[in-house]
């Protein structure tokens, strides 16, 4: 239970005052990370990444893995060879609901880094050894740039839950 200073009586509000005071004098300045030019160190050792696009837009990446992923599937986007590249898409595993005893239950969501849909080559027709046509097949493919410190239990139950409620693989990078 905390005490307002005010519903003390003045003699004891100063008391309270200058100990306050004598407390902070000791602590000395507040002080942050970013004001003593150093960054906390990323949980992973992560180096956030920037990209601007050709429209001007910049895109923030939790690593430098994931941005030079993002630098490959442009490429691939540009060679015609993937179309629809989109970044961190939200899948819901579990919707929200309100449980017996009236609390919420929030949903259960998994973030991808990439979505986009791959071209795959289902059958191509020979005549005399040579090749004369190809049937292709657009594929969708969800994408996580993974290491082996960020594949946490809470993702490898998210991964689960992904391919047993949506029927998606996640394809690791």
């Amino acid at each position: 239970m905390a005490i307002n200073v005010k519903d003390l009586p003045p003699k004891y509000q100063a008391q309270a005052l200058q100990k306050y005071m004598a407390q902070q004098a000791q602590r000395g300045p507040p002080s942050s990370p970013a004001a003593d030019g150093q960054q906390k160190a990323s949980k992973y050792h992560n180096k956030p990444t920037e990209r601007v696009t050709a429209s001007g837009a910049v895109l923030h990446f939790d690593s430098q893995k994931e941005a030079r992923r993002y630098d490959h599937l442009i490429a691939l986007e540009q060679a015609g060879k993937i179309r629809d590249l989109r970044l961190q898409v939200d899948f819901t595993l579990q919707e929200a609901y309100t449980d017996t005893e009236g609390r919420r239950v929030r949903a259960i969501r998994y973030k991808a880094d990439f979505v986009y849909m791959r071209q795959d080559v289902v059958a191509a027709a020979y005549v005399d050894g040579k090749k004369v046509g190809e049937k292709i097949a657009w594929t969708k493919v969800v994408e996580d740039v993974k290491s082996r410190p960020t594949r946490t239990k809470e993702y490898l139950l998210k991964r689960k839950m992904l391919k047993d409620k949506l029927g998606i693989d996640i394809t690791e990078v």
